[in-house]
């Protein structure tokens, strides 16, 4: 009756199993730690680096306790926060000598000390938020100029075209600022000019003013369109944001607004604070342009003249200048795909791009036009342009395939199509602000949520052990062993616990020891009315699972509401709520009467029970039926 049959035990001793070592990881803490990554596309973070790192710390007097190389990034471990503060002030002056233009990222992180063995399973601690272990805190300032001069810059183009299509011979389109400049001959065709801004392009507004012996029509943006264009800038930067972050595999980031122009990031609980930093800050957006290939331009191109009007100068990845036009043919918004791949021809690493309908008909007419002069792919990244690559346009491109190569590593490759995959960046970013918050910050909050979990587990098990004795051990025990399979669960999960997410799991304490309550009652209940022992406790599990299971659906529903409906702590308040319903299910059910089954169930003549005191309402004293 009260016997398991050998498979449920298998199952327990299973579960018991999984999670003593996936809660273990949370025993043994962190160490701080001082990580070095790539601050930019064409450096890379290899054996070279970790020697760099070795001998800036010892030139200090610095001894970390473990150097490792893990993917692009080099790692120093270090005993204490002293040094490991200390280790990133020489770090980022021997590998940053420019800081103007620094070369690596230097950011202090924080690593678990998780020995090899549990690594080697996959078991890793849960992630603590922002106001339990500190994180990394960011804000952000969008160059809303730069967006104006983005969108004058497509206008422009537009306009080009629309004047081309109607026949209007002026003479010259450009964009000074965030205003777009026309010059006509003559009046007439200052106004025709005029007629067609009015016509096809509502968001202008253009003003028509004689200049000498000639026109000029000025177009600017209309305020309500300006403003439009900032806040769309905005939300798109803000999705980046989001998409970046997703590729970093970030748990419940914070992203939101704060003013006109800035953005807010909070990344809780982050385990590369580095490379955060390294994808937030980089505001990799690609442009397509024509070269200058005119005399002035070539002349400035090899450095003995100036830079013709309406073109600029970049660099190539060989230092090598070039002169391209200012007029953009494609931006990072016409990308639907970017992946790192090779050259069929020369097998070198390249990336890869997929242009959308509008960016595969611009590419293919622009390539038609232009057979036999050079296009240039130029990155800006972190606010500084370079030329990927310059190839001669050899016959007309189309089917929206684009690739990308040159004097690039696999890596290179790699992180370019990363950032571009991520999404344009609809206007530049400055990270103004940056602060990673220590654990010292969060420690008194991780005391008081300790404590609280503690003592109240500790009160839990003193009054079920006073009240239902031996019952009570095996209750107090389940709700270890829930305890247990909820951090190991939470750890698995890799989630981010907050004090919010420490108040859910004191909760799911309570909840799991009242399933317990119940159960002992029932038993009691039955031993009242005079069943056996064996039979008490088999209707008591019975009949207590019908309201146990009503109880915690019914709590469950609520939690997914929560869960769907919430977000920020409530959310995490949630998760934690829900996953502490199933596996108090679990263990105040199956677990519990595992252990009395265990301990009485292979007991035949079975007399009395020890479950404290069982008071007969029809007795006129107390009878005790207890050990």
């Amino acid at each position: 009756m009260n016997r398991y049959p050998l498979w449920k035990y298998l199952i327990i001793a299973f579960a018991l199993v999984i999670g003593l070592l996936y809660a273990l990881p949370n025993v043994f803490g962190e160490s701080p730690a001082v990580q070095v990554s790539a601050g930019r596309a064409t450096v890379r973070v290899d054996a070279a680096t970790v020697t760099q790192v070795e001998q800036a710390l010892a030139a200090q007097g610095l001894t970390p306790s473990l150097i490792q190389l893990e993917g692009n990034s080099v790692k120093a471990r270090f005993e204490t926060t002293d040094d490991q503060i200390k280790a990133r002030d020489a770090l980022e002056r021997a590998l940053n000598p420019d800081p103007t233009s620094p070369s690596h990222v230097v950011a202090l992180n924080l690593l678990p000390r998780t020995p090899a063995w549990l690594a080697g399973l996959n078991a890793a601690p849960m992630y603590l938020g922002l106001d339990l272990r500190g994180g990394v805190h960011f804000m952000l300032q969008v160059d809303m100029p730069a967006a104006l001069q983005r969108r004058a810059d497509v206008l422009a183009a537009d306009l080009r075209s629309a004047l081309r299509e109607k026949g209007v011979r002026h003479g010259g389109v450009s964009r000074n600022g965030q205003t777009i400049e026309l010059r006509a001959r003559d009046e007439a065709t200052a106004q025709a000019a005029q007629n067609v801004i009015q016509d096809q392009f509502p968001d202008l507004q253009p003003v028509l003013t004689p200049e000498g012996g000639e026109f000029r029509v000025v177009a600017t943006l209309k305020p309500a369109a300006a403003l439009l264009v900032q806040d769309q800038a905005l939300k798109q930067n803000i999705t980046t944001l989001h998409n970046r972050i997703n590729e970093l595999a970030v748990s419940e980031p914070v992203i939101q607004q704060q003013g006109a122009d800035r953005i807010v990031v909070q990344l809780p609980g982050v385990q590369d604070t580095a490379k955060a930093k390294d994808i937030l800050g980089r505001t990799a957006t690609l442009e397509v342009r024509l070269v200058d290939e005119s005399a002035e331009g070539l002349a400035a191109e090899r450095g003995t003249g100036a830079v013709p009007f309406g073109s600029e100068r970049y660099p190539e990845r060989s230092g090598r200048a070039v002169i391209v036009k200012r007029e953009v043919l494609l931006s990072g918004e016409n990308l639907t795909d970017a992946q790192a791949g090779f050259d069929s021809q020369t097998q070198e690493a390249a990336v890869h791009l997929t242009l959308d309908a509008k960016g595969s008909r611009i590419f293919r007419d622009v390539t038609r036009d232009n057979v036999g002069k050079r296009m240039a792919i130029i990155l800006f990244e972190k606010g500084k342009g370079e030329v990927v690559t310059a190839p001669v346009i050899r016959t007309e491109i189309g089917g929206g395939r684009v690739q990308i190569s040159g004097a690039m590593t696999t890596v290179e490759a790699s992180d370019t199509a990363l950032l571009l995959r991520a999404g344009s960046l609809a206007a530049p970013m400055e990270i103004i602000e940056e602060r990673t918050i220590g654990p010292s910050l969060g420690a008194e909050n991780i005391a008081k949520g300790f404590n609280s979990v503690m003592w109240g587990f500790a009160v839990i098990v003193v009054f079920m052990c006073v009240y239902y004795m031996l019952f009570g051990v095996f209750s107090s025990l389940a709700l270890a062993f829930n305890l247990v399979l909820l951090v190991a669960v939470l750890s698995m999960l890799q989630a981010t616990l907050t004090l919010p997410g420490i108040a859910a799991m004191a909760l799911a304490l309570g909840m799991a020891i009242d399933s317990n309550v119940l159960i002992n009652e029932r038993v009691r209940e039955e031993l009242r009315n005079g069943a056996s022992p064996q039979s008490a406790i088999n209707a008591g599990y019975e009949h207590a699972w019908g309201t146990i299971l009503d109880s915690n659906v019914t709590t469950l529903i609520a939690g997914v509401a929560l869960l769907i409906f919430g977000s920020g702590p409530v959310r995490g308040f949630a998760v934690v709520h829900c996953i502490g319903i199933l596996t108090s299910m679990f263990s105040s059910v199956v677990f519990s009467r595992g252990l009395v089954n265990l301990w009485y169930g292979r007991q035949k003549k079975l007399k009395t029970v020890s479950i404290g005191t069982v008071w007969r309402p029809d007795a006129a004293n107390a009878v005790a039926k207890a050990d």
